[in-house]
């Protein structure tokens, strides 16, 4: 599977190049273009998900004692890990569904849509998944039982906030500034310092772009894990977040997408980095909002995959009414999330189902539509 996967991430970097040279200048409009804060917003709480917040204190022990990750730093790793190259995956995504896909309607084939749309539905669950087994480290009183109920609720409130529009606008900035104030909060709990910020840049500087190609391919199975959750996460979000765009040119697109998310995310790995450096513990307080901020993550996420592949499918709240429409999605997810949880399920096989459908969408842009592409001017 990593060799599939190495030669994937290979071909989707060549894509970013050639799509860059040929298209650079070209303006990207999507149907619901928006405002670029409110774009990257948006793009910033439905790309990611409570991972962002829980993984990394669980982590930095493991990359700072694994043989593997020793080139590097453990800040420098969990960067590589969530923030700039990898970005690239949504960039291809997104420029494909805002500027190609409407021309050539390839996601609209039967096959390709089933796909698709099992695609969607599998990683939202696996989204409500990973809260139910990983917020026992932070929370371990609530119990599993507990853990079932919140998981469910939260499901619930993602379906019903998929109704409305509105609620995604919001929930996407309000998580934003709930993201950052947490944050400002723990750091300034620890009293962690100005100097912390410096001391991490110069950490992921040397130990992450100073190395790139070092990340470009699998380091062993974790990262792989990794690369594959964030293929199965690509093609859903570039399908949702292209609606958005609002009039980036080609290079704008990439560079908003490499940099922008990742300045948050460093500074973000930079404060939980300081608490294990200096091995402070995080208090009840901290722990109980770094699970709310992620629950947030997670209905803005599971909200926007929701709303994906209903109107895919045609199963909307106008058609079904608002009960119906809730009713099915919160036990079609629900049992999904069981499925993950009792069954040997996982989303790496996800990812690999999303690298043959990009196989083979792009056999089919060069056998049947290449009269399409260079039909798309180089700047507009």
């Amino acid at each position: 599977m990593n060799l599939i996967l190495s030669g994937a991430i290979i071909a989707l970097l060549a894509a970013t190049l050639l799509v860059l040279l040929r298209w650079g200048n070209l303006r990207c409009t999507g149907p619901e273009p928006v405002g670029l804060f409110t774009f990257l917003a948006i793009l910033f709480t439905s790309g990611l998900d409570m991972g962002l917040i829980i993984f990394p204190l669980t982590e930095f022990p493991t990359y700072a004692a694994e043989a593997q990750y020793q080139f590097s730093n453990p800040l420098a790793v969990e960067f590589a890990f969530w923030g700039f190259l990898i970005w690239a995956f949504y960039f291809i995504t997104t420029f494909y569904f805002c500027v190609i896909e409407p021309r050539v309607r390839l996601f609209e084939l039967r096959p390709v849509k089933l796909v698709n749309n099992l695609v969607i539905v599998s990683t939202c669950a696996f989204t409500a998944y990973l809260f139910l087994v990983n917020s026992a480290w932070y929370m371990p009183e609530l119990g599993e039982a507990w853990g079932y109920l919140v998981v469910l609720a939260i499901v619930l409130a993602a379906v019903y906030s998929s109704t409305d529009i509105r609620y995604l606008k919001i929930l996407s900035v309000s998580s934003t500034w709930l993201f950052f104030a947490l944050i400002l909060g723990m750091w300034w709990a620890a009293d962690l310092g100005g100097g912390l910020f410096v001391d991490a840049a110069a950490q992921i500087g040397s130990g992450y772009f100073a190395q790139l190609p070092g990340f470009i391919l699998p380091l062993g199975d974790y990262h792989a894990f990794y690369l594959f959750w964030w293929f199965a996460w690509s093609v859903m979000i570039g399908q949702f977040v292209s609606r958005f765009v609002g009039g980036l040119r080609t290079w704008q697109l990439l560079l908003a997408l490499l940099v922008i998310p990742s300045i948050p995310l460093a500074i973000w790995f930079a404060v939980l980095h300081g608490y294990f450096d200096q091995g402070l513990e995080v208090g009840a307080f901290w722990k109980l909002a770094m699970l709310g901020v992620g629950v947030i993550f997670v209905i803005n996420s599971v909200d926007s995959l929701v709303r994906l592949y209903t109107d895919n499918l045609g199963i909307t709240v106008a058609k079904l009414g608002r009960p119906r429409f809730v009713a099915l999605n919160v036990g079609l997810l629900s049992s999904l999330v069981l499925l993950f949880k009792f069954t040997p399920f996982e989303i790496q096989w996800v990812g690999l189902v999303v690298i043959g459908l990009y196989a083979v969408t792009l056999a089919l842009l060069l056998t049947r539509h290449r009269r399409a592409l260079s039909g798309i001017a180089a700047s507009g």
